[in-house]
């Protein structure tokens, strides 16, 4: 027996990071999981298939789904399968429960005293860090990033201030708006990478200022996006500079006094000096 199938559990819940794109990330360990599992739960089960057959693994298991619509109504079965033999959960790329499923089952399997283990590997947010070249020795990790501008440039307002760089996953079709869109709120000399097809024949990471990069990505780009963006510091702002961030929210539908809370509050200023300038740039009109 080899220490990779010394290393697996009998029972319990097994989370496995799968290549993001390059087959041969795989780790022995994920090789021997895939044959051993008594259940594999699989975001893709045609996916994950398919991994296993370029691996030349045969699966010893049951494969079953357990995506986002699903995952909810898999717990208990999956939960009780762990309790007599070996749960393996794979998503189609990457770690699982890093904007992917798995989530629910593992909080169920801590909470019935479950055993849950990982196998790591490959996450394209670790991969972005490292290619980005940019200052990430503290960093957040906010998923995907909004699909809708309102909620979106809200969020890019929250980040005005944080000294943390942001990673984050966008889709090729929305990418250059949201990097417009974080020219416009973060501030077009701050600095980003654009992680693109990462490990794969077409890999790319583009980096530079966000207002260069909005320019070259306004067209979309393909493949699956990872966004890096460096920190800031807080910038010492006037309400009156603040007004059309506010307006813009406004414009999407936000009343305006919630408008104002939310962006007084992520750059720093007086609320109601912010109310007051915003009314100002209305007309007056409340």
């Amino acid at each position: 027996m080899s220490p990779s199938e010394i290393s697996l559990p009998a029972t319990g819940i097994v989370l496995a990071a799968t290549p993001l794109g390059n087959i041969g990330d795989a780790s022995p360990r994920l090789r021997d999981a895939l044959g051993r599992a008594d259940v594999v739960a699989a975001e893709d089960t045609r996916r994950t298939r398919n991994l296993a057959a370029a691996l030349g693994v045969e699966l010893g298991g049951r494969v079953v789904s357990n995506f986002d619509h699903n995952e909810d109504k898999r717990v208990s079965e999956l939960v009780a399968e762990a309790r007599r033999g070996l749960v393996l959960v794979v998503s189609d790329a990457g770690m699982p429960l890093v904007s992917d499923p798995g989530h629910a089952l593992v909080t169920a399997a801590h909470d019935a005293g479950v055993p849950v283990t990982c196998l790591p590997g490959p996450s394209a947010v670790t991969t972005a860090l490292a290619l980005s070249g940019l200052n990430v020795g503290h960093f957040i990790f906010d998923g995907f990033a909004p699909r809708k501008a309102g909620p979106r440039r809200a969020w890019l307002e929250s980040l005005v201030g944080q000294s943390r760089a942001v990673c984050f996953f966008e889709s090729p079709h929305r990418i250059g708006a949201t990097l417009r869109d974080a020219a416009e709120v973060l501030g077009a000399d701050r600095r980003a990478a654009v992680c693109r097809e990462l490990t794969k024949e077409y890999e790319e990471v583009r980096r530079g200022k966000l207002g260069e990069l909005a320019e070259w990505a306004a067209e979309g780009l393909r493949g699956e996006i990872t966004v890096v963006v460096e920190g800031g510091t807080q910038p010492q702002a006037a309400p009156e500079d603040l007004v059309g961030l506010v307006l813009a929210r406004v414009d999407e539908g936000e009343r305006l006094k919630d408008a104002v809370k939310d962006v007084a509050r992520a750059h720093g200023v007086k609320t109601g000096d912010l109310y007051d300038e915003a009314l100002l740039g209305r007309g007056g009109d409340s």
